[in-house]
Formats: C-alpha cells, sequence, structure tokens
C-alpha cells in the first residue's frame, strides 16, 4: 500500500490517516508514504514534516516516509491544477509501481496521481469534510480520476461527507462511511494528569475548564469561540479557557486582532485564556477539561476534537455542522450560532458533566480506533483482491 499525502501539517485528517495507515502496518499490510510538501506555512505556523507527531508516529511505526520536497506557503486550496516537474514524476512513478492499491488522503493528492504516464493502480480517496465545492480543483481532479476508473472506492468519515460528495456528483456507489475512531487507552479519564495539568498552569483543580482544539482556520469560527468565551468568563470568575492548535499563539496576529475585538483593547481577564498551540499531549489536555467546544461554521465532517475530548471525560458541545450533532447526541449539547447561547451551554456541561459521564464511558467502543482499522483493513482487502482477479482474468 501506498499513502499520497499533500504534506505533513496538524489537523484532524491526518492525525487518522496517519493512524490507519499506522494500524494496518501492525496488523501486516506493508505501507509506504509520499507527501507532496515537506514543509508548509500555514495557519501563521511553519510546519516542517520532520518536526511533525504523524511524521515521526509512522516512522517510529516503521512505515517509510518520502517527500517530493516541495515547500509551499499556501493556505487556500489550488485554483488550477499543479504543475510537476520530471524529476517528482519519476520519484512519484517509483513509489506507485512498488504498490498494489494506492490511499490519497483527502483529494488533494489526486492532481498529481492524475498526470499522464504513472503507473496504474487502484486508488481509494480518504474524504474527511462536507464541503467538496470549496476545494478548489480537487474536486474536478476527483471526477476526473472516477471517470477514467482510477478511483475505485471513496472513504467517508462521516455520513455528512458521503451525502455532500454524492450531490455533487460523485457515485453512490463508490461512497463507503467508515467513522473516525481514536485509541481508546490513550484517550480516556486521567484524574491524575487532570491534577497535575492543571498545577502546571496555575489553574485551580475545581476551575471550570473549556478547551477548544483547532487549528487557527475560518472555518473554525475562532471569532463566535472568543466571543461566547468573553461571555462565559464574565459570568464566571473562576473559568479557565484552552485554545489548542495551529495558529493558537500570541505570536498569531490575527489571533491577536481576534482577541482584541472580542474582549476589548485590554487583554482576556486574569490572564484565564491561554493560548497553548500545537500540543502533541492532547489526551492530558482534554483530561484537565470540563468541555470540549467547537464552533465551526462549515466543512466539518466528524470532527476528531469532539470524539478525543468525549472519551476523556469532557462534555462537547458544538454548532451544528457535519456529523457534529449526531457525535455528541445523548453525550453534550448543539448550539446555534450565537455566544451567548454558548456560554450557557458550557455552564449547563459543567453542571452536569457528572451525570452525563455514564453516557460517556458507555459509548467508548463506538469510537473504537481498533473498530475504524478493522474497516478499512475489510475495504482495502476487497479493492485488492479485485484488482487481483480483474489482472488474472486478463492473462
Amino acid at each position: 500500500m501506498l499513502s499520497v499525502y499533500e504534506g505533513f501539517f496538524t489537523g484532524g485528517a491526518r492525525i487518522v490517516h496517519s493512524d490507519v495507515v499506522r494500524g494496518l502496518a501492525e496488523g501486516g499490510q506493508s505501507h509506504q508514504v509520499l507527501s507532496i510538501h515537506d514543509e508548509v506555512h500555514r495557519e501563521a505556523t511553519r510546519q516542517r514534516m520532520e518536526d511533525d507527531a504523524c511524521y515521526r508516529a509512522l516512522t517510529g511505526g516503521g512505515v517509510g516516509v518520502r517527500s517530493l520536497g516541495r515547500a509551499s506557503g499556501a493556505s487556500v486550496p489550488a485554483a488550477r491544477p499543479a504543475v510537476f516537474s520530471g524529476p517528482e514524476l519519476a520519484e512519484t512513478a517509483r513509489a506507485m509501481a512498488a504498490a498494489d492499491v494506492i490511499l490519497s488522503l483527502k483529494e488533494q493528492p489526486l492532481g498529481l496521481l492524475n498526470q499522464a504516464g504513472l503507473p496504474r493502480r487502484p486508488v481509494v480517496v480518504c474524504l474527511h469534510r462536507s464541503d467538496p465545492e470549496n476545494q478548489g480543483a480537487a474536486l474536478d481532479e476527483l471526477k476526473a480520476a472516477i471517470a477514467d476508473g482510477t478511483v475505485v472506492a471513496c472513504v467517508c468519515c462521516a455520513e455528512s461527507t458521503r451525502q455532500a460528495y454524492r450531490a455533487a456528483g460523485v457515485p453512490g456507489e463508490l461512497l463507503h462511511v467508515i467513522p473516525n475512531g481514536v485509541d481508546l487507552l490513550r484517550f480516556r479519564p486521567d484524574p491524575a494528569a487532570r491534577l497535575a495539568f492543571r498545577a502546571e498552569r496555575g489553574i485551580p483543580a475545581a476551575a471550570p475548564v473549556v478547551v477548544f482544539a483547532a487549528r487557527y482556520a475560518e472555518m473554525k469560527n475562532v471569532p463566535l469561540f472568543l466571543r461566547a468565551a468573553r461571555s462565559w468568563l464574565a459570568g464566571r470568575s473562576d473559568g479557565h479557557v484552552l485554545m489548542c492548535g495551529a495558529g493558537m499563539t500570541a505570536e498569531n496576529g490575527a489571533l491577536r486582532a481576534d482577541l482584541a475585538e472580542a474582549f476589548g483593547a485590554g487583554s482576556p481577564p486574569d490572564g484565564r485564556v491561554h493560548l497553548l498551540g500545537v500540543r502533541h499531549d492532547m489526551e492530558t489536555v482534554y483530561a484537565a477539561a470540563d468541555v470540549v467546544s467547537l464552533t465551526s461554521a462549515s466543512g466539518e465532517a466528524a470532527p476528531l476534537c469532539l470524539i478525543e475530548g468525549m472519551m476523556c471525560g469532557a462534555v462537547p458541545v458544538t454548532t451544528d455542522v457535519g456529523d457534529s450533532a449526531a457525535l455528541v447526541s445523548g453525550h453534550g449539547a448543539v448550539t446555534p450560532f450565537c455566544p451567548d447561547a454558548i456560554a450557557a451551554a458550557w455552564s449547563t456541561a459543567v453542571a452536569n458533566r457528572a451525570d452525563l459521564t455514564p453516557a460517556l464511558l458507555r459509548s467508548r467502543e463506538r469510537f473504537s480506533r481498533t473498530r475504524m482499522i478493522a474497516a478499512y483493513a475489510a475495504l482495502l482487502d476487497g479493492v485488492h483482491a479485485r484488482h487481483t482477479a480483474g489482472h488474472a482474468s486478463l492473462a
């Protein structure tokens, strides 16, 4: 198997896909990864492949990773198909020739895989959003790859993804839903880690804490989250807010402007908004929180932050985007795009956290990494078997 990435940078899709690849390799499949970029600058953060947690997890698990060596400052989908050099295509051809089946992490790498002259291999595209029309040239590349028979299946991480891509013209029989899952041994309630993290940050053990785990991007609706934080902190003198992800640092000028607009010319009260940036110990951050919040306006499918936070005991509160409402049903709250309503939902979640804990614990198997990887393995084994049978019939 060969997985092709646009690049290594923070985001739920890359975390899920890398975990799948590592899990499939642990189960005996042979996997390699090809990344188009080895460095990107987005969300006001320079992100090098070698520094990325997914890259380290893959290589540490014995999965080989190579790169075409591109660097990119782009933070929006390309409007026109990319142009690749002869050496880049030769490197891609070598990687493809050694594979039986190719996984494309989202549809963006199809701009490379659709290039003429590359070896023909069945391609499975892994889709992780609910707004295909907002992906620049990538949707056209997906349709072209389907039309010429290269793409033989699409894995959708959510029902909203399946519905959106079917409405965009992708044949329904190619769309398979495999819900996201997480490592339940890693993401679990941890009272000791909760207390240690709070002590490190100067947060009292009994203080209510809301965590927002997202990259700094328009779809995440950071200004709405900050307006909700202002409303909530004004009524909770003991409350704290944690913001994690690429661009969630004081060095991000756009975030500083958002903070100034939400809270006025001054800083958030008493330093109770903690800008943590990219963290590689999110299980500890979630365990320290009472609420995991998402205020996204578009694009979400099955947000990983909600699943990871829930599995660590944080109550999810989210806007109704993608499959978010279905994910948190019975476990948390869905809000309108209103800061005061979001703040009120946070307070209710904090008050009801103990009552919601049994439901969160009962739902753990539903979000199992083991279940997710087994479903991917079954799909890929089927693709490989059909491809092998097709070649045998031509012999």
